[in-house]
């Protein structure tokens, strides 16, 4: 047994001291870079530091996947002085070559203001002279050199040898094997950031949850894991489809300035964003009462999500970005500082903001977005405090967790702006037992999530009714995506984009239904058009309450094809050309491609200026900003 502790032991130890070394590199960055956060207290540090293990624990992780295969693997002929030899170097020579990304990081961060990713070498690619300037800056940054020598002479002189001798072949083999597949499923857990259905492998963004401004974001990160997470991922090309650039803002420009003629109206804010709520689902039974509710509310003639997953959503219906490539949220842009309209309201007019899910805090890394974008509290199901409502794989019931909403709202002062995220009509499609005999299964298995939200939502409603803020607040209902399909129109490039959006007051002073198009991105400027907000902003939608409906459109991109939805029509373009045209206004089915038979010039000119003007804007560390 001595034999086996020495053996896991000191390969442990040698992990730790990585751990160590990381922690240092992580220390010099702040002090190399003291001016940038010279404001952070020691309470502010720790908690950084505490949010950079998971960070370090995944590169860690990603970058010593061989040496645990050569440490583990059954086989005899491993346990030569040679072959430890061996290991020992592919250890520390691994190992320093990430903390060396590491500390060159701190050098260069004043430029960069966030982790250097595998954008650096699209950045640099026309350079010649790349590596006198990292000579010179080297020299300039002695004590760096310093440090990497520190780090290898830990590495080195406190590097034990992970070696198991045993007599027995059977024990040999059954100690390495499950050693083996233990710490490859520590490792596997290590770079996803945990494990459970519900944890997304961690991601630039991510870091977002422990900072309280953007720039905080690259000390919890470090360089390795930030350049590992980015690799093969050209996630923003900038196209040169303008050059005169008044003639590209002329169709677009996603500056917004209100003229600040009106007085701005304090109202608060609540956001429902419905989990897999397509508008295939409305109107048939299956949603009474959001139905209902859309027939009292602001809506549009056509309803379109800007991308297919929940995390696009959180981007376009908190923030107006729309997916126009790889999900905003997992690429570094997101570490840009950026904003919502809860935090523009936080910000410039003193509102309280609060985010609400039902799942666990990391679930799809929606605390730490909501965080980045102004949210100042996140409830979930931690904070509901009572997993006796636990559905069993996703989060709290929507009933409950609906009325929790509510109820804590109570306790806010206002003006507040808060938004909550379903989770119920979510695979694999259950509802409380109580209900089984209430919600018909359906032709669809989703459908009786959807009738139970549904309801959710009408108590909800009836619960905030009677409190003191409900008269003076603006609702907003969207869905986040649309999920499985019955009707094979939804399942079209323009069906399975088709989403609720509504705006509603208690005093029916909303009640309209607008021509034209609307996408979730023209959330974010219409809730502080509704509000009368009087300070310029930087969204990617309109609007729509100052918005003629020939102009309205909706934008998207799939599997590396752009979309534009406007005047009835769906144009989609493959960044060079446009692919097809269809009218899916009596298309349904889009089976009549009018590309060559119709005139999509203006349409084409006005979907090339919003991608060039989003890559520009994605590709500036300042570029959502004013």
């Amino acid at each position: 047994m001595r034999n086996i502790f020495r053996y896991i032991g000191n390969f442990v130890w040698n992990i730790l001291l990585v751990y160590l070394c990381y922690s240092l590199s992580r220390l010099i960055f702040i002090f190399d870079n003291w001016d940038s956060f010279s404001y952070l207290t020691v309470n502010d540090l720790m908690r950084l530091c505490r949010g950079g293990l998971l960070f370090d624990t995944a590169a860690i992780a990603y970058s010593n996947v061989i040496y645990v295969l050569l440490v583990f693997l059954p086989l005899h002929p491993k346990e030569r002085t040679g072959y430890h030899k061996f290991i020992k170097w592919v250890f520390i020579i691994v190992n320093l070559l990430m903390l060396a990304t590491n500390l060159i990081d701190s050098g260069y961060f004043p430029f960069s203001n966030q982790r250097t990713t595998t954008t650096i070498f699209a950045q640099f690619s026309n350079e010649e002279n790349l590596a006198g300037i990292f000579l010179i800056e080297g020299l300039r940054s002695w004590y760096l050199l310093v440090a990497f020598a520190l780090f290898a002479f830990i590495l080195w002189k406190s590097y034990r040898t992970p070696e198991y001798h045993s007599r027995s072949k059977a024990a040999y083999y059954v100690v390495s094997l499950v050693a083996l597949a233990f710490f490859a499923f520590a490792s596997l857990a290590g770079m996803r950031g945990g494990v459970g259905k519900a944890i997304r492998p961690i991601t630039l963004s991510n870091a977002n949850h422990y900072t309280n401004r953007p720039a905080e974001a690259s000390i919890v990160l470090n360089t390795p894991f930030s350049f590992i997470r980015t690799i093969g991922k050209e996630h923003f090309k900038v196209p040169s489809y303008f050059s005169d650039r008044d003639q590209m803002q002329s169709f677009y420009n996603p500056l917004h300035t209100p003229d600040g003629d009106e007085q701005f109206r304090p109202m608060n804010v609540v956001q429902i964003i419905l989990e897999s709520n397509s508008l295939e689902y409305y109107g048939r039974g299956f949603t009474p009462f959001l139905d209902s509710l859309m027939n009292e509310s602001l809506t549009c003639g056509h309803t379109f999500a800007n991308g297919r997953i929940s995390i696009d959503a959180m981007a376009s219906v908190l923030s107006s970005i729309p997916r126009m490539g790889e999900s905003f949220i997992l690429t570094p842009s997101a570490l840009n500082p950026i904003s919502s309209a809860a935090g523009e309201l936080a910000k410039n007019k003193g509102y309280h903001t609060a985010f609400f899910h039902g799942a666990q805090e990391n679930s799809m890394g929606f605390k730490a977005y909501s965080h980045s974008v102004g949210y100042q509290e996140y409830y979930g199901r931690e904070s509901y405090g009572n997993d006796d409502d636990f559905d069993g794989h996703w989060s709290i019931w929507d009933e409950e967790f609906l009325q929790f909403f509510a109820q804590k709202m109570n306790s806010f002062p206002q003006p507040f702006a808060t938004a909550v995220f379903t989770a119920t009509s979510h695979h694999p499609y259950v509802i409380p037992e109580r209900y089984a005999a209430i919600f018909d299964e359906g032709p669809l298995p989703i459908h009786k999530c959807v009738a139970y939200t549904d309801m959710a939502v009408r108590r909800f409603f009836e619960t905030a009714s009677a409190m003191p803020w409900y008269d003076n607040t603006l609702f907003v209902i969207c869905a986040d995506h649309t999920n499985i399909v019955e009707i094979p129109e939804y399942g079209t490039e323009a069906g399975r984009y088709k989403v609720p959006i509504m705006f509603y007051t208690p005093d029916g002073t909303l009640k309209k239904r607008l021509e034209g198009t609307m996408q979730q991105i023209d959330i974010m400027p219409t809730i502080l058009g509704l509000l009368d907000y009087d300070l310029p902003y930087i969204a990617f939608g309109n609007d729509m309450t100052d918005t003629p409906s020939e102009n309205s459109f909706a934008v998207g991109c799939n599997n590396g094809v752009f979309h534009l939805f406007k005047d009835g029509y769906l144009l989609m373009f493959d960044g060079e050309n446009p692919v097809a045209l269809y009218y899916y206004d009596t298309d349904r089915m889009l089976e009549d491609n009018l590309l060559g038979k119709v005139d999509c010039k203006d349409n084409l000119l006005l979907l090339k200026s919003v991608i060039q003007q989003y890559m520009e804007r994605m590709t500036a560390a300042d570029g959502l900003s004013l």
